[in-house]
């Protein structure tokens, strides 16, 4: 049966135990460090144990915090097309420190890219609101694309531009 917490452990066994929670956590994707530092808080490490091994994963290349950072903000951005701001509060809530979640969105996040995005979520939404007045159409899509964490200049001229696409397309 397998340990639930680290208490009455020391030394070797300790660390082992620490290691073994760092590595169940890792085996599913990337973790920040904060992360694995945080599961194995709760199951009673103390700090200076979890913050060895942390050190020695971060030294063979298994925890990095700009490699989650990169991989984060790529599929939050592609699956659920989250604009800037919330990518960061993510970031934020996943350990990324502020310096390092602003490198990686100046690097992965651009302009044109945040736009063409809404402009998938607004065209994978419009379908289901046909028939509704525009005015309901434009505030619910750019709800919808405020709730993702775009502007609501960015939003509401996404939802515009493809309002009046289509508009042009029925006529």
């Amino acid at each position: 049966m397998a340990r639930r917490t680290a208490e009455g452990l020391t030394g070797t066994e300790l660390e082992e135990f620490a290691r073994t929670v760092a590595l169940d956590r890792l085996t599913d994707r990337d973790r920040s460090r904060a992360d694995l530092a945080t599961a194995m808080a709760k199951k009673a490490v103390p700090e200076e144990v979890a913050t060895a091994v942390l050190d020695r994963l971060e030294i063979v290349g298994l925890v990095d915090d700009e490699r989650f950072a990169r991989t984060w903000v790529e599929s939050r951005q592609r699956v659920k097309g989250l604009a800037r701001p919330a990518l960061a509060v993510e970031l934020r809530r996943q350990g990324i420190d502020d310096e390092l979640a602003r490198t990686v969105l100046d690097d992965e996040v651009d302009t044109d890219g945040e736009h063409q995005a809404a402009r998938q979520l607004v065209e994978r939404r419009l379908p289901s609101l046909r028939g509704l007045d525009r005015t309901v159409q434009t505030r619910r899509l750019a709800g919808l694309l405020a709730r993702k964490g775009y502007s609501s200049s960015v939003a509401f001229a996404v939802v515009r531009e493809v309002l009046d696409e289509t508009a042009d397309d029925i006529e």
